[in-house]
């Protein structure tokens, strides 16, 4: 079998991979190849005809098509080799790669490895929604590719399930193509997406949103002919008397996002329970050496600007691995506290600035998000709204980390 030797291998060409490649390129890294299981670069970014992206790290706002042409320039001119049409079957924790193409199989040995392999969709089968399996049930990720790649519309009357960023932007996709969207369910008592996409999305074209509310049952045959929608109680349970049929031709599910790691499973990468990405470092190292993780891989993002960010961060820890060999230990552990869900990175070295990445557990408003060791205060900031939809990014500077004595942890005052 072929074997080629590379520096960093980079899988998946979505915007965190292509961040992460252009970024170990311009580190110094000799060698970088960009594998990418699609037909073209770019990732969920070519089917985002919306505007909105670039913000953060731009300036400006972009539709998804133009910041992903951006970052596949820049890869492009900082010699990035990319590998289209290319599928990972294995990685071994020795950052050994088995991969498959048009040419065969063959072997990549790199010094380095940068997971970005995305994240994927929950689909009817991960949430047990009883009833038959019509046609007519989609996820809001396969609803954006019918319309916006291949032009098809899905239905005339779409009830969504899940207020997912996604599905809260093809409900109003599908308003503006004159379908009819009765209403949008969501279990959780507060929503599961960007506030200001519940504003632009929803109240801004008459969608009125449900709250602790779910599909209980899926009504028809061959075409979905409806959907039995229930109130969901403080417990969990189905509130008596709540339900009520609505009738449409198409159910759009937007339950959330799973991260992508069948890789870092096979390599012995160290999963989070939370996130479900690998728990790494502030240089965003996985637990196996030489192996990094950063973009939806890692945590599902609200933003892509922070995705770019995270991978070029990634990117290049892994070309100074591929110099070095090793890099240091962080031995710093980081908890959630009081009122976190969880925190990224899980560890940290406390020798430099770190972007801390994380989400709260329940809405709130004006609190004090508090980084303490022990008992003394690292830092303290006032948060004006608080929404397990939003994650929070905040950089703390090493003059105050070089103060931890044993572990960090981040919580929500009391």
């Amino acid at each position: 079998m072929r074997t080629e030797e590379v520096d960093v291998a980079v899988i998946g060409g979505g915007p965190a991979g292509l961040a992460a490649g252009m970024a170990a390129r311009r580190a110094g890294a000799d060698r970088v190849v960009l594998i990418e299981r699609g037909e073209q670069l770019g990732g969920i970014l070519n089917q985002c005809i919306h505007d909105g992206f670039g913000t953060k790290n731009m300036g400006k706002a972009l539709t998804g098509p133009e910041y992903a042409q951006i970052y596949i320039d820049q890869a492009s001119e900082a010699g990035v080799s990319c590998y289209l049409n290319t599928m990972v079957l294995n990685l071994a924790p020795e950052r050994e790669l088995t991969v498959c193409s048009k040419q065969g199989v063959r072997r990549i040995r790199a010094k380095s490895v940068v997971l970005c392999m995305g994240c994927r969709e929950r689909t009817r089968g991960a949430i047990g929604i009883p009833g038959y399996r019509p046609a007519g049930v989609f996820t809001a990720g396969v609803v954006q590719y019918y319309m916006n790649i291949r032009n098809l519309c899905v239905g005339r009357k779409i009830v969504v399930l899940g207020s997912g960023d996604v599905g809260l932007i093809m409900a109003r996709r599908l308003t503006l193509e004159g379908a009819q969207v009765p209403c949008v369910a969501e279990i959780l008592p507060y929503p599961s997406g960007l506030m200001r996409n519940v504003v632009q999305c929803l109240e801004d074209y008459g969608i009125p949103l449900y709250l602790s509310t779910t599909a209980v049952e899926i009504h028809g045959r061959d075409r979905i002919t409806g959907v039995t929608l229930a109130k969901i109680g403080p417990r969990g349970g189905i509130v008596p008397g709540s339900q009520r049929l609505v009738e449409c031709d198409t159910l759009m599910l937007s339950v959330g996002l799973i991260a992508e790691n069948e890789l870092a499973k096979k390599a012995g990468v160290a999963l989070s329970p939370i996130t479900g990405g690998p728990i790494v470092d502030d240089r965003f190292q996985t637990s196996v050496p030489g192996i990094f993780s950063a973009g939806n891989a890692l945590q599902v993002h609200d933003l892509v600007d922070y995705v770019s960010l995270e991978a070029e961060k990634a990117g290049q820890s892994a070309a100074m691995h591929a110099q070095i060999g090793k890099l240091p230990q962080a031995g710093i552990r980081v908890k959630p506290g009081q009122g976190i869900r969880y925190v990224v990175p899980q560890f940290i070295s406390g020798t430099e600035a770190v972007d801390f990445s994380m989400r709260v557990a329940a809405p709130d408003l004006n609190r004090q998000l508090v980084f303490r060791s022990g008992s003394q205060t690292l830092r303290k900031m006032k948060e004006t709204v608080l929404a397990p939809s939003s994650m929070i990014r905040l950089r703390v500077r090493a003059e105050r980390l070089q103060k931890i004595n044993g572990e960090l942890t981040v919580e929500i005052e009391a």
